[in-house]
């Protein structure tokens, strides 16, 4: 058995850390897509607008029921095929398109559930006072929901930050895909893998911390 090369783990620590903000980043502009995405199916499935109801649920149902890897591979080898204009799409842009739909599938049915918790006489309070359902919804029920909803869509962007590492069979170059590099160029796989499996492991952990603050201040604010 032979010992670590702990002179190596230490210098690829650098390099990897400097794909840190292109795998965030990453996140960071699916998850406002997803939230953004969601929040409307989430709306549309409370208020069951017909037709567009059937598609929303067929969206879901296959977003949810497909492996990630598969809908990546779909979007960035797949589709420009059939559609020629997507032949330029590179490698980050087919990661955040994918990421984008396939967590907004989970999150949609998390701000549905939040949404149906709030209170019927929420409602029926803003109806009394003039507020359209759409106001209703807008003003009221969503601020309370949000706050609901909150922590499971922290845990929902920890996800998606480790399922950035899939990113890398797309040809993107980001923490898994620049310790492949390295690994493949050092032959020194257990080092390169275990030293990019303690950075994810120490951002989720940062991510966490931040999560279980931020139900401490929701909790707070919901029992004053």
């Amino acid at each position: 058995m032979r010992a670590l090369d702990v002179d190596y783990m230490l210098g690829l620590v650098s390099v990897i850390l400097g794909y840190v903000p292109l795998t965030i980043g990453m996140a960071l502009a699916a998850m406002v897509c997803a939230l953004l995405l969601a929040c409307l199916m989430a709306v549309e499935r409370v208020m069951r607008v017909p037709v567009l109801d059937q598609f929303v649920q067929l969206f879901i149902s296959f977003f949810r029921g497909t492996p990630l890897l598969v809908q990546l591979f779909l979007f960035y080898y797949g589709l420009p095929q059939i559609l020629p204009v997507l032949s330029g799409i590179n490698g980050v842009t087919a990661a955040i398109i994918g990421l984008t739909l396939h967590f907004s599938a989970y999150m949609a049915e998390s701000i549905r559930a939040a949404i149906l918790g709030v209170d019927r006489s929420q409602w029926e309070a803003a109806q009394a006072v003039g507020m359209t359902q759409a106001q209703s919804m807008r003003r009221i029920v969503l601020p309370q929901a949000a706050r609901v909803a909150a922590p499971t869509l922290v845990n929902y962007f920890i996800d998606m930050i480790k399922s950035t590492s899939l990113a890398f069979t797309l040809g993107v170059t980001e923490m898994m895909g620049a310790t492949q590099k390295e690994a493949a160029g050092s032959f020194l796989y257990f080092e390169a893998f275990l030293v990019v499996a303690v950075l994810y492991w120490a951002i989720v952990e940062t991510l966490s911390f931040l999560q279980k603050q931020l139900e401490r201040y929701l909790n707070k604010a919901i029992t004053r």
